[in-house]
C-alpha cells in the first residue's frame, strides 16, 4: 500500500531526485515549497511544475518571508556575528522550511517526511534535529541511502533522473545552489576542487564591470535593534531585505569566499552573496557601537557567538538559544534611530549614525575636548595601568 510522505522541495537535483525515488518505494509524495524570499515569480512557477511533471501527489507553496524575518533575521543581526567570523547562516530557513513541512504532515494526517540532504553536509543535522525537537517522525533522507552505494551522487541523481524522462537544468549539473531571501549559497564543481570559481558559480551580485558609475545610498531606520524602514518607509522586515537585496547586488556587495569547520567535521567551502544581510549588518553595528555601553560591547559578542553556533550546528529549538535571546533583546533596548549606509562597489559603509540614545560626553570630544584636568587625565593613568608599570619596575635589569 501507499503511504503519504511530506518532501521538502525546492526543484533542485536533489529533491527532485527524491520524487521518483520515493514513489518507487510505495510513497505518496506530497510536496512542500517553504518560500523564504530568494526566487522571483518566474522561478516559483518552474518549482510548481517542476512537482507535478514528477507526478507529485499534491503540492502546495507556503510564504515563509515574515517567518524567516522573526525566526532567524531579527536576531541574527541583534548577535551580529557571522560563523567562525564569516559566514552568514544563509541556510538557516532550513528550520522554516521543516516548519511548514510539518504543518503539511498535520494537514495529511501522517508523521513521514523526507528531506534531500546529502550525508556529507550540515543540513542533514539542521533537519533531523530540528524535526526531533519537535514530534516524533519517520524522516526519510534517499540521497544519504543512495550514497550507500553510489560514490558520484550527483552524476547518479543526474542520470536517475533523465532514464525516467526528466530533464535536468544545466546549472543544476554543475553547482549546488540555495537561494532565500537570506542570499545564494554555491558549492560543487570547481568550488569543491579548491580552484577558483568559474563565472557559472555567481548568483545575484554582479561582476566589477557591471558596477553602476553611481554612488548608492540609503538610510535605514532602526527600533530596538529591528530594522523598520529603508529611506523613511516603513516597511515590514522581510521586505525592507529582500529591497536592500535589489539595491546592493549590483554594486556586488555582500558576495564571498567562505572556507571553515562544518559540523560533521568536515572542511566546507563555499561561495556566498548576501548584499541585504550585509548591508543590514553593517548599519546594525554602527548603531549598536555608538549606543551600548563598553563592557556591552565588549560582551554582547560572546553571546553572539554562542548563539550563531547553536544555530549553524543544528540546534535551533534547544532552549539554550532562547535564553541566549533573552540577552540579545535586553541589549536592544536603546538601538533606536538611523542609518546612512554608502557603496561605490564591494564594500558597504555606514557613514553618518543618528540616534537620540549616543553616548555623547556634554562637555568632551575624542580628540578634541575634554571637561577634565591634567591632573585627572595623569592620575587616572597611572591608576589605570598600576599592574604593568609595577611589573616592570620590578622585573627591570641593571
Amino acid at each position: 500500500m501507499s503511504k503519504d510522505i511530506v518532501l521538502a522541495f525546492s526543484g533542485g537535483l536533489d529533491t527532485s531526485f527524491c520524487v521518483p525515488y520515493l514513489k518507487e518505494r510505495g510513497w505518496n509524495v506530497h510536496t512542500v515549497f517553504a518560500d523564504t524570499g530568494g526566487v522571483d515569480a518566474e522561478e516559483r512557477a518552474y518549482i510548481e511544475a517542476r512537482a507535478q511533471e514528477l507526478g507529485v501527489a499534491s503540492h502546495v507553496t507556503v510564504d515563509g518571508g515574515p517567518a524567516i524575518w522573526n525566526g532567524f533575521v531579527k536576531p541574527f543581526v541583534w548577535a551580529g556575528e557571522g560563523y567562525q567570523g564569516q559566514y552568514p547562516l544563509l541556510v538557516s530557513d532550513r528550520y522554516l522550511i521543516v516548519d511548514a513541512a510539518i504543518q503539511r504532515c498535520a494537514e495529511l494526517g501522517t508523521r513521514a517526511i523526507a528531506h534531500g540532504c546529502t550525508g556529507m553536509g550540515n543540513d542533514q543535522v539542521r533537519f533531523d534535529l530540528a524535526v526531533k525537537a519537535l514530534g516524533d517522525y519517520e524522516i526519510v533522507a534517499p540521497i544519504r541511502e543512495i550514497q550507500k552505494e553510489h560514490t558520484q551522487t550527483r552524476a547518479y541523481e543526474q542520470a536517475y533522473l533523465e532514464e525516467r524522462g526528466f530533464p535536468v537544468r544545466a546549472k543544476q549539473k554543475s553547482y549546488t545552489i540555495n537561494e532565500n531571501l537570506l542570499g545564494v549559497t554555491l558549492s560543487g564543481g570547481e568550488i569543491d576542487l579548491w580552484k577558483a570559481p568559474g563565472e557559472g558559480a555567481r548568483g545575484w551580485c554582479k561582476p566589477r564591470a557591471e558596477w553602476p558609475s553611481e554612488k548608492l545610498s540609503v538610510t535605514l531606520g532602526f527600533e530596538h535593534g529591528e530594522a523598520v524602514s529603508l529611506n523613511g518607509e516603513k516597511l515590514p522586515g522581510a521586505k525592507i531585505l529582500a529591497r536592500l537585496n535589489e539595491l546592493f547586488a549590483p554594486y556586488g556587495v555582500g558576495r564571498g569566499m567562505y572556507t571553515g569547520d562544518t559540523t560533521i567535521g568536515l572542511k566546507g567551502r563555499i561561495v556566498y552573496e548576501a548584499p541585504g544581510l550585509i548591508s543590514l549588518l553593517a548599519a546594525h553595528r554602527a548603531l549598536e557601537e555608538a549606543v551600548l555601553t563598553k563592557q556591552q560591547n565588549r560582551f554582547k559578542p560572546e553571546i553572539a557567538r554562542k548563539w550563531v553556533e547553536v544555530v549553524y550546528e543544528g540546534f535551533f529549538h534547544d532552549p539554550v538559544k532562547t535564553d541566549l535571546e533573552a540577552f540579545l533583546a535586553s541589549s536592544q533596548q536603546q538601538v533606536n534611530g538611523d542609518v546612512v549606509l554608502e557603496t561605490s562597489g564591494a564594500q558597504v559603509t555606514a557613514v553618518e549614525v543618528r540616534s537620540p540614545h549616543i553616548l555623547n560626553a556634554k562637555g568632551a570630544t575624542y580628540a578634541q575636548s575634554a571637561d577634565w584636568g591634567v591632573a585627572e587625565a595623569e592620575g587616572f593613568i597611572k591608576l589605570f595601568g598600576m599592574s604593568s608599570t609595577l611589573w616592570a619596575e620590578v622585573n627591570r635589569k641593571g
